[in-house]
């Protein structure tokens, strides 16, 4: 049951809860020990939240995941851990995570618990609203860049970060809604009724727009953020988000992925090796140039 329990806490989308480290790299923090440690305690009780709220919402969900063809392996709909067991859980981590939250930060506690309240309306009830159910599962990587802003001394993270993470992240929950619409085809509202509200074409649509969203923002970031060299060198790293924002349409048009963000980060090389050219080029721009 231990092997079950953690398997659903889900930590390989742990990965997810990178984003808190954004206002660290891009406030010239990496070489601040305390700003570092402080932002890993942050990651940490992320992962303990975000557990939680994946226990919980496969404890809502347990009927309907048994409808679903990949989902119905999960432990709980599986019949592999017990329903008690999860809420316990869940209970627990959520608590345990708000109060040591707490004793970091008083602000990391808020959005700890206002991300709690969001998910919590999301299973009960806003997962059901056609629109505002990308939005509100957008707006959780938000709350986790927030959380990293809460925990360091912020002095040059520009806001600009949050309108491009804000169409990055919509890109990815639009990428995963158009994933389910193609794996589940008339099925999909069986398990998931919002389905029904949407089609490939409005989804396709929508891409098109945080696509171009998320483009503009981080260019513009890259030449009117305040801190960076003066002569514009961090616009040499738009190539690599360019290209990983196509790759990843490539995964989604072509092989018909995007179902799980983390999977493909963890598994797909070309896609990796951008990130780790636009994490140098960047790391050059901002540490060693600026």
């Amino acid at each position: 049951m231990l092997t079950a329990l953690i398997k659903s806490m889900r930590p390989r989308q742990w990965t997810k809860n990178v984003f808190v480290f954004v206002p660290l790299f891009f406030d010239n923090k990496l070489t601040d020990l305390e700003s570092v440690l402080h932002t890993v305690e942050a990651f940490i009780l992320l992962c303990l939240m975000s557990s939680a709220v994946y226990l919980m919402n496969d404890l809502v969900d347990i009927e309907k995941d048994r409808q679903h063809p990949i989902k119905k392996n999960r432990p709980l709909p599986a019949g592999e851990l017990s329903p008690t067991v999860a809420a316990v859980t869940a209970v627990i981590l959520a608590i345990g995570s708000l109060a040591a939250g707490y004793l970091l930060s008083p602000n990391l506690a808020l959005i700890l618990l206002l991300y709690l309240l969001i998910q919590i309306a999301y299973s009960f009830w806003l997962k059901n609203v056609v629109l505002v159910d990308v939005l509100v599962v957008a707006s959780g990587f938000l709350l986790r860049i927030a959380a990293g802003v809460a925990v360091i001394e912020v002095e040059r993270f520009s806001p600009w970060l949050y309108v491009f993470s804000g169409f990055l992240a919509l890109f990815l929950v639009l990428g995963r809604r158009r994933h389910e619409l193609v794996l589940l085809g008339e099925s999909g509202t069986s398990h998931r009724s919002i389905l029904s509200e949407y089609n490939i074409d409005l989804i396709d649509r929508m891409l098109g727009i945080v696509t171009t969203g998320a483009v503009v923002a981080y260019s513009l970031y890259t030449f009117l953020a305040e801190g960076l060299p003066a002569n514009h060198v961090m616009m040499l790293t738009i190539p690599f988000v360019l290209y990983a924002i196509f790759r990843w349409l490539y995964l989604i048009h072509v092989r018909h992925e995007g179902g799980a963000p983390e999977e493909i980060v963890l598994r797909d090389r070309p896609l990796q090796l951008s990130v780790i050219l636009w994490g140098i080029v960047a790391f050059i721009a901002l540490y060693i140039l600026a």
